[in-house]
């Protein structure tokens, strides 16, 4: 069997042994519980068995999720550390010349435009390379959950080469998820530009008023179905990686999958995501505090009219810090969701697809009795796990 099989998609109508998982329906003599060849058993989950999942997944991969999630991370970071720095050797006198400024002073045009460019451009190098870094993890995690559900060992390389054939279908429908999601998240800064320029201009604040009345209605009207079309599209990531296809067909089939359990999907992803966002507070707090020390040592030094190279040599262990407890908080937040999610996408096919007994055969666990479909043909053949 090829590890590097794909899940296979399409639809598959009724379960062909009427739901029952293993051994006869509950309670019979002859009920076995299902089997458990890796992090989950092969049966419909409830939300005990999706974070234990994803804890067993984040204990036994360790490595290959937390190492290339560090590797990714790092990198970027020391990508923008080297870009800044090389920034800074540019427009260096620039930045000195405008700080040096008093209040009524005007920065000359050639200062300003060039800090100006410089900051659009390390701007964009940002929003790239946390786009590719993101949508990277979004691939890995459910390679790796691919095998954990199997119980098979899967290296960092393997991981990595999944994760980069998937890298730009995986980008593709998170580009179109932000989309949808930023409809209110645009209406409702239109109306505030509205204000903005309604108080510069000669005409009396109504206009302004009315523009943002508009766009927090507009919110307000957008918001839930925001809400309801993320949630339809949560699997989407997960399903490029598992089923190799491309963004429109991994919302369709997210779309698909969801139908019929919005609610319990919205349930489960508000608790991981707020699980994630409160445990990544909590690991920044270190080196919050850790960062503060030499900043308060340093500051103790410094003359009565400091250079801005004095000022940033003071600041740097504390942003040295902070970026530190943001790899770290990034780390978490973006590998643990991930993971209930790429659990969430087995459970809705189990529930709707039956794909326990394919699950079980891919894996080479033995029948153990009770009433089993008959081979299923591809894409849900286990060949195609």
């Amino acid at each position: 069997m090829a590890q590097d099989a794909g899940w296979g998609g399409g639809a598959y109508t009724g379960a062909p042994h009427g739901g029952v998982p293993y051994g006869g329906p509950p309670g019979w003599g002859g009920w076995v519980p299902p089997p458990k060849p890796g992090v989950i058993p092969l049966a419909p989950l409830r939300l005990g068995d999706l974070l234990g999942g994803a804890f067993t997944t984040m204990g036994r991969y360790g490595k290959q999720l937390f190492g290339l999630a560090a590797a990714l991370y790092g990198g970027a970071l020391a990508l923008m550390g080297l870009a800044v720095a090389t920034a800074y050797g540019a427009v260096g006198d620039s930045l000195e010349r405008v700080v040096s400024l008093g209040y009524d002073e005007e920065p000359a045009t050639g200062d300003a435009s060039a800090l100006v460019i410089t900051g659009v451009a390390l701007g964009l190098l940002a929003f790239v390379t946390m786009l590719a870094v993101t949508g990277l993890m979004y691939a890995a995690v459910p390679a790796v959950v691919q095998e954990a559900v199997l119980g098979r060992a899967v290296t960092i390389a393997t991981v990595w080469r999944r994760a980069r054939a998937a890298l730009m279908p995986v980008m593709g429908t998170l580009f179109l998820t932000i989309l949808i999601v930023f409809v209110p998240m645009a209406l409702l800064m239109a109306g505030f530009v509205g204000v903005i320029a309604a108080s510069f201009s000669t005409a009396s604040g109504a206009g302004g008023a009315v523009v943002l009345t508009i766009g927090i209605l507009g919110a307000v009207a957008t918001g839930p179905l925001a809400m309801w079309l993320w949630v339809k599209f949560s699997l989407a990531p997960a399903i490029v990686v598992f089923e190799r296809c491309g963004p429109v067909t991994a919302l369709r089939r997210s779309s698909r999958l969801v139908s019929g359990d919005w609610w319990r999907v919205f349930g489960v992803l508000l608790l991981v995501y707020v699980m994630a966002a409160v445990a990544g507070y909590f690991i920044q707090l270190p080196f919050v505090f850790l960062g503060l020390f030499p900043s308060m040592l340093g500051s103790a030094s410094l003359d009565d009219d400091p250079t801005l190279a004095a000022i940033l040599a003071m600041t740097a262990g504390y942003f040295v810090a902070m970026m530190l407890g943001q790899l770290a908080s990034q780390i978490v937040s973006t590998t643990f969701p991930q993971l209930v999610t790429a659990l969430l996408y087995v459970d809705r096919r189990i529930r709707t697809e039956d794909l326990g007994p394919v699950l079980a055969e891919a894996a080479g666990v033995p029948r153990q009795g009770g009433p089993y479909p008959p081979p299923y043909p591809p894409p849900h053949g286990a060949g195609q796990w």
